[in-house]
């Protein structure tokens, strides 16, 4: 991997660990697309590597910024095993169908599903603008335990983690963007651990080696550069966390998918 390559994720890991600890992704939604722009002339599992690399760096860093927040908050989960479970099953399934499905699968639909959810949190109430009582889903966690499946499969399978479905879900049962995003990374973990147990058992066609050094489906370099920006940055910002006002809080996250989404579409086209 060329040294241009590795400050640009190493670049993108700065960003990934911001991201982390202040919109709850786990990386998943800026580092696959920066995968796929660095490896894009592989071959044609890149879309592969990318969505198994992200797994890795989400374990990392979610579990990172899960292991230094507020009790309070993570009790929120308390007597949600049975949704922690189907979140697990739904990434091990997710990441079953990724290793079969073709790459411009993956890649269009994680565009598909951005561009979805970008037009969802800006024409439903609940996220940007009060939801009333008859559009407020009751609840604090707001998300249902047979929900976690089909969470759990659509994140492993487009590598996104499940912050993109599970904060707007917990906004919209009234939670601030503060606990939203920091209830997302212990989701995502639920979902990135399973999910890369079944990706270090794929092998990715790619033209030679690739200058790749893989474990599995995982890019080991490209996981190094993205969690050496990453972890310092989650460290730093979990003990002195900036105070953001709620709506440009949110107008914040929705600025960042569409960046993501943007990206992706850039480095397909």
């Amino acid at each position: 991997m060329l040294v241009g390559e590795l400050l640009l994720l190493f670049a993108v890991g700065l960003l990934s660990g911001t991201t982390t600890v202040l919109f709850g992704f786990g990386g998943g939604f800026v580092t696959v697309p920066a995968i796929v722009a660095v490896h894009g002339a592989t071959g044609s599992d890149v879309a592969h590597i990318a969505v198994a690399t992200s797994s890795a760096v989400m374990i990392v860093n979610a579990l990172v910024a899960t292991a230094a927040t507020d009790r309070q908050i993570l009790a929120l989960l308390r007597g949600r095993t049975g949704l922690l479970g189907l979140l697990g099953l739904g990434g091990a399934i997710g990441a079953s169908a990724a290793q079969l499905a073709p790459a411009a699968l993956i890649t269009w639909s994680f565009v598909c599903y951005m561009l979805g959810t970008i037009v969802d949190v800006l024409a439903r109430p609940g996220f940007l603008r009060p939801a009333t009582a008859a559009d407020r889903t009751p609840g604090g966690m707001a998300i249902g335990t047979v929900a976690g499946l089909p969470i759990g499969t659509i994140a492993a399978f487009l590598g996104v983690g499940g912050s993109v479905m599970t904060v707007p879900l917990l906004r919209r049962a009234g939670q601030p963007m503060r606990v939203a995003t920091t209830l997302a990374n212990p989701l995502t973990l639920a979902i990135a651990v399973p999910a890369f147990l079944v990706f270090l058992a794929q092998r990715p066609d790619i033209a030679g080696n690739g200058g790749i050094a893989l474990v599995g489906a995982v890019d080991l370099g490209s996981a190094a550069a993205l969690l050496a920006g990453a972890l310092p940055v989650i460290v730093i910002l979990r003990r002195r966390p900036p105070r953001i006002p709620d709506r440009p809080y949110a107008w914040s996250y929705v600025a960042l998918l569409g960046l993501s989404t943007a990206t992706m579409i850039g480095t397909t086209i």
